[in-house]
């Protein structure tokens, strides 16, 4: 169970040099002699396009390791994780939602979340139906993922992130395309969840935020 992640003097290897600009200065992450996520939290990260967003979510997933400074999970530095540890972080505690959203166009919209909610169980039928009943493309289940908008794409890759255990939810612009209700729906789902997890949520945007209950609003 992860209970925080540390991040301390944190800097993309990209932005090295950069140091002294506004963008660096007026960050709480980047930088920052330590900024910490806490099981339960809530949060939306806000940045300009190319201010590292989804290199942040993607440091502390381990996709990559391009990165000044230290992340720390537990106390514990990630980059002394080995696979096992990496394979049993991204099943049991830590859930990333890209903001490219990795589906495979050419299943259709149920195929995809049981992909993933084969592999842990965690959600039954009639759930998958009830959140995609809930999130409007209910009638869109059996349809290939190629042949819907790009929102609808963000809804069924939402679903699919919640088909597993976490105590803390990376999501990268989840709602970039979505409208204000549909927003409040997705919010209100993963609150939902990430509540009965006592679970934290993180949330990325350059202005279309995910519009959950009071949360802290952190400058990237």
């Amino acid at each position: 169970m992860a209970e925080t992640i540390t991040i301390k003097k944190l800097l993309p290897e990209v932005f090295k040099g950069m140091e002294d600009s506004p963008a660096i200065q007026n960050s709480k992450i980047w930088e920052n002699p330590s900024f910490t996520f806490k099981k339960g939290c809530r949060i939306c990260l806000q940045a300009e396009s190319g201010g590292g967003k989804s290199s942040l979510l993607s440091f502390i997933y381990g996709n990559r390791n391009d990165y000044i400074g230290e992340i720390f999970i537990d106390g514990v530095n990630i980059r002394k994780f080995d696979i096992k540890k990496w394979c049993e972080l991204r099943c049991q505690e830590i859930a990333l939602l890209p903001q490219e959203m990795r589906l495979f166009p050419e299943l259709t919209v149920l195929q995809n979340i049981e992909l993933k909610n084969q592999i842990t169980g965690i959600l039954d039928e009639s759930q998958i139906d009830s959140y995609l009943s809930r999130l409007g493309i209910l009638d869109k289940k059996n349809i290939a993922v190629a042949k819907l908008s790009i929102g609808q794409q963000q809804r069924v890759a939402i679903i699919r992130t919640l088909c597993q255990p976490f105590d803390f939810i990376f999501l990268d612009e989840p709602v970039s395309h979505l409208d204000e209700m549909n927003n409040r729906i997705v919010a209100e789902i993963i609150e939902e969840v990430a509540l009965y997890r006592d679970a934290g949520i993180i949330s990325t945007s350059v202005g279309n935020h995910l519009l959950l209950k009071n949360p802290e609003f952190v400058n990237l």
